[in-house]
């Protein structure tokens, strides 16, 4: 099965976000150019394990408690928003984020003993997912500018009309949400295209409190 280790923000602060993006979401056009994601997916991310056997979940569950139990429970909030390679659309953290990644690396290293692969990001973003940008979601052309002509209208920069990721970034820029206390990291199988719309499928498996 698919594993991945995440932290959950609680429904006060999923709310908040919520709120945030309704107005977003409304100007995301007709064309319906972003592909939301549900909100029972929200998550941060710690580490991703990839397709691991099943005899392992138990054992990588107990080491994943073990290694939290280690860490102390930390203070974060959602604040600020990106784009990744022009497509996925992600709300950011502030608050305690060398504590998050340091609980990333803590949930990287229970996963090694299990046969987990060696997760690609050199440096831990703690980052929130809210939708993909579909590849006809992109920034209308400069005015006046036939398609496939070159000058002004083929440079990013000189786009009067901001394509859906530019005004997902224009609009949560300066958001932030309500401080939480992180207090657990969850233990989580992915099941690609059984979720709502199409979307993965998350079940909580072990839930690791931090702290003794």
């Amino acid at each position: 099965m698919r594993l991945f280790a995440a932290v959950w923000p609680p429904d006060d602060v999923l709310d908040h976000l919520d709120l945030a993006l309704g107005a977003v979401r409304a100007r995301s056009g007709p064309d319906d150019a972003v592909r939301w994601t549900a909100r029972d997916a929200w998550h941060l991310t710690s580490a991703f394990y990839g397709t691991l056997p099943d005899a392992v979940v138990d054992a990588l569950g107990a080491d994943l408690a073990a290694h939290a139990t280690a860490l102390a429970p930390f203070d974060l909030r959602l604040a600020g928003a990106g784009v990744f390679a022009h497509r996925t659309l992600w709300v950011g953290a502030g608050g305690d984020v060398a504590a998050a990644t340091a609980l990333a690396a803590a949930a990287r290293a229970a996963g090694d003993a299990h046969g987990a692969p060696p997760d690609p990001r050199v440096r831990h973003r703690p980052h929130l997912t809210v939708g993909r940008v579909r590849p006809a979601g992109r920034p209308a052309r400069h005015r006046g500018t036939p398609p496939g002509a070159r000058g002004p209208g083929r440079d990013r920069a000189r786009f009067d009309d901001p394509g859906p990721a530019e005004t997902f970034v224009q609009a949560l820029a300066v958001y932030q949400g309500p401080v939480w206390t992180v207090d657990e990291i969850t233990l989580v199988e992915s099941r690609p295209g059984e979720g709502r719309g199409g979307g993965p499928l998350y079940t909580p498996l072990a839930r690791c409190p931090l702290g003794r």
